[in-house]
């Protein structure tokens, strides 16, 4: 089944946790602290409301910083359009752009993608949707792991339900670390002399 197909079947459980999986996969870009989401982490294991949590998200990291770059912007861009009430029909635009914006930043960061820009400016959206509808054949390898591990979320919570959240959070604090090296070597890359 393609991540598409994943997304358009998930129920609001499965919704949240992969549009929050996204963001808390991309974390670093945002110099957020490890620990951020996890109360939001916890409201969908206890079913109770996100609301408050999602507020204080936002407050902790405060304002959009004008140095940001295309990345960062996403990862903010994330969280700020998450939906306070967490229905399905809410959830599932944001998910889906928590999707498609996750992968975005993965091909802005993968050090094996190409480097000429798509028409529209974006890093090639025709290569991401083809890989979201299942042919991950052009992918670079930062994004086709990107597109597994969001694929391996909602297959933990259609099959285990809120049971699926522990492994769920396992696999997106493995894709933080692999995003936080990344991001780290970019870094020390163009601090090198004549980078």
């Amino acid at each position: 089944m393609s991540l598409v197909e994943q997304i358009a079947q998930a129920d609001e459980r499965g919704l949240a946790a992969g549009g929050l999986a996204c963001l808390d996969r991309c974390l670093p870009l945002l110099g957020g602290d490890d620990e951020l989401l996890r109360p939001l982490w916890a409201r969908l294991a206890d079913g109770s409301d996100w609301a408050g949590d999602l507020s204080r998200a936002h407050e902790a990291l405060g304002p959009a910083d004008p140095a940001d770059d295309e990345a960062a912007r996403l990862a903010r861009r994330m969280l700020a359009s998450a939906p306070a009430e967490r229905t399905a029909d809410a959830l599932r635009p944001w998910t889906d752009a928590c999707s498609v914006a996750s992968l975005r930043i993965h091909r802005l960061l993968d050090p094996a993608a190409d480097d000429a820009p798509a028409p529209d400016g974006g890093p090639h959206p025709a290569d991401l949707d083809a890989g979201r509808a299942g042919d991950t054949a052009d992918l670079p390898p930062l994004v086709a792991a990107e597109l597994r591990r969001q694929s391996v979320v909602l297959e933990l919570l259609a099959g285990h339900g809120a049971q699926g959240l522990r492994r769920a959070l396992e696999v997106s604090v493995e894709g933080r670390r692999v995003l936080r090296a990344v991001v780290s070597r970019r870094a020390r890359s163009a601090a090198e002399p004549g980078a």
